[in-house]
């Protein structure tokens, strides 16, 4: 069963997310280091359940200052313009949540995925360090019912934490899981996000050196 929309994140998943930007929680379960390109480093962790990783990355994006890379990441409107993926993409308030609606498009003869997921953006002082922390999972939303073809994630879950690096650029954390569901095997899907994830960081950061000249 996938969470109903209430309650939201605690702010102890908030503190979370900051303390995997200071020490990567790496210790005590078998992550491995997948790759590392960019300035950025990748680990994921296989879940048994499912066959499919976890993810977590660590790194800088140079150039890209915390406060424009937390706008970028948040604007919807904005990431249909650069992430070709995007069927559909918007925001709507359900009981209180900001609940997101995002249809991916994906390569024939697959169906393409729908998710629907809660988001919450945070600004936190640590010890006199501003960090921007966004925590998404999926929820179960009545007003979001199920599409013919298109086949709904109901596993999905994202926390981002982005601090500035001392200079232009943002020291990032990101976690990431996402089961896609129906009949994909699991190497295609792992396969998939291995390109995925960092294809999504450079598209990401592209995205906001052209949102600095724009805004």
């Amino acid at each position: 069963m996938e969470p109903a929309v209430t309650g939201g994140f605690s702010p102890e998943q908030f503190r979370e997310a900051c303390a995997e930007l200071q020490q990567p929680a790496l210790a005590g379960a078998e992550w491995q280091l997948m790759m590392e390109t960019l300035g950025i480093s990748i680990y994921r962790l296989l879940d048994q359940q499912t066959g499919l990783y976890e993810y977590k990355v660590f790194g800088v994006l140079e150039d890209c200052p915390p406060a424009l890379l937390a706008d970028v990441y948040m604007d919807l409107d904005y990431r249909k313009q650069w992430d070709q993926y995007v069927k559909e993409l918007y925001e709507k308030e359900c009981n209180g949540e900001t609940v997101v609606y995002w249809e991916v498009k994906y390569p024939f003869p697959m169906s393409n995925r729908d998710y629907v997921y809660i988001r919450q953006r945070r600004e936190l002082d640590v010890e006199g360090r501003k960090i921007y922390v966004v925590l998404a999972k999926s929820a179960s939303v009545p007003q979001f019912a199920e599409r013919p073809g298109v086949i709904r994630v109901k596993g999905y879950k994202q926390s981002l934490a982005i601090e500035s690096d001392g200079k232009k650029g943002s020291k990032v954390f990101m976690y990431y899981f996402d089961n896609p569901g129906g009949q994909i095997p699991s190497w295609l899907i792992n396969w998939a996000a291995k390109n995925g994830v960092p294809n999504f960081l450079k598209d990401l950061a592209k995205a906001c050196q052209i949102y600095r000249q724009k805004t």
